[in-house]
């Protein structure tokens, strides 16, 4: 069996992908949201002795219950809210074509701490345990895979019983919450000249010998993203130091794609064609620009115009913005990546939380 878990669900202390991983000795998890350059995945989506089937509810899935696969398969399961899973699925082809397979829940779903948008919705380990039984048989064999689970489960809403006051939210009638109503934004928000910009990086760690990261980071992966037509801009650089593990495993970028990436100069001149000098430039945060602006401090004029969206966003809500990730899953926007990676997807959700922010508060502000 094969997990793949979306990362802002393996980022929580618990979930209920770790506890299956655990509970199950032949299964493996990989956390990630493009697996396509994953070696172990693939091998085990292409195996012709135990072909590859998805569990995944919706048109087109068979009943397990009256049409099991036959033979060994290689079971495909993936972890996470169902809009992450929607991500995983759009970001991942070859695993959306597999064979899917659903079921019917013996029972309602007993995962207390977190609503499903349905009453046949359940938890990764729930769908397992009534899965594996209709694949293999035996049900007390994998019955033992919710005990765990309860007691996730029983342990949080004990936390919970004895949390004092509560968060809550109010929605108004125009779709906007009780928090941000009457909120004033900035007027560049409300520009036509939006451009949203997204930045990673070759980042050596930090090396505690020498107080220092051994080498800057540097700007490898740049992309744009233009509001009023859609059109995109994006480049993959050629490393000048050393490259570090962080643009393959926190960008996901190929280290092919970084040998073969365009010179410094050579991108440049390409972003100087795509901007226009009115532009408006959405930014999360300064990292993204600050290592653009790095290799030509000179083009500091290009971004005398920008909006830092975390900012505006933590003015609106009145606290710390956070991750753009968690951002994103606690308002339930949908996004699509726009370009490779990590960078690809995290410049989708600039654009869908910019978008967000312009159908909030009730004014803009003029200073």
């Amino acid at each position: 069996m094969v997990l793949l878990q979306h990362p802002r669900e393996h980022g929580k202390a618990v979930n209920t992908a770790r506890i299956a991983a655990l509970a199950l000795p032949s299964s493996t998890l990989h956390v990630g949201v493009d697996f396509s350059e994953v070696a172990a995945v693939r091998e085990a989506i292409s195996d012709p002795t135990r072909p590859a089937v998805l569990l995944y509810p919706g048109p087109g899935a068979s009943e397990l219950e009256r049409l099991p696969p036959e033979g060994a398969v290689t079971l495909v399961v993936i972890d996470g809210t169902w809009h992450q899973a929607r991500a995983l699925l759009r970001n991942n082809p070859q695993i959306a074509a597999l064979p899917r397979y659903a079921f019917t829940p013996a029972a309602p779903s007993e995962y207390r701490i977190r609503k499903e948008p349905s009453p046949e919705c359940v938890s990764t380990i729930e769908a397992l345990a009534n899965a594996l039984p209709l694949l293999e048989g035996d049900p007390a064999r994998f019955a033992v895979l919710l005990e765990p689970f309860r007691a996730m489960v029983d342990v949080q809403v004990g936390y919970a019983s004895r949390s004092t006051g509560g968060r809550r939210r109010e929605r108004r009638r125009d779709g906007r919450s009780a928090e941000t109503a009457g909120a004033r934004l900035p007027k560049e928000l409300f520009d036509e000249r939006l451009v949203c910009v997204m930045g990673e990086a070759n980042a050596w760690p930090h090396d505690r010998a020498v107080g220092s990261a051994p080498h800057p980071h540097e700007l490898v992966h740049w992309l744009g993203y233009r509001l009023d037509d859609e059109t995109r801009f994006e480049s993959i650089l050629k490393p000048r130091k050393p490259l570090a593990k962080s643009p393959i495993v926190h960008a996901r970028l190929t280290e092919s794609a970084l040998q073969t990436g365009q010179s410094v100069p050579d991108m440049q001149r390409d972003f100087a064609a795509f901007a226009r000098d009115d532009d408006v430039f959405c930014v999360w945060g300064h990292y993204g620009t600050g290592l653009f602006l790095r290799e030509r401090p000179e083009d500091q004029r290009s971004f005398s115009r920008f909006i830092d969206v975390r900012k505006v966003v933590g003015d609106l809500l009145k606290r710390k913005a956070g991750s753009i990730e968690g951002l994103i899953e606690e308002r339930g926007l949908p996004y699509e990546s726009v370009g490779a990676g990590r960078g690809g997807e995290r410049l989708g959700m600039l654009i869908a939380v910019t978008k967000w922010l312009r159908t909030q508060g009730g004014g803009v502000s003029v200073g």
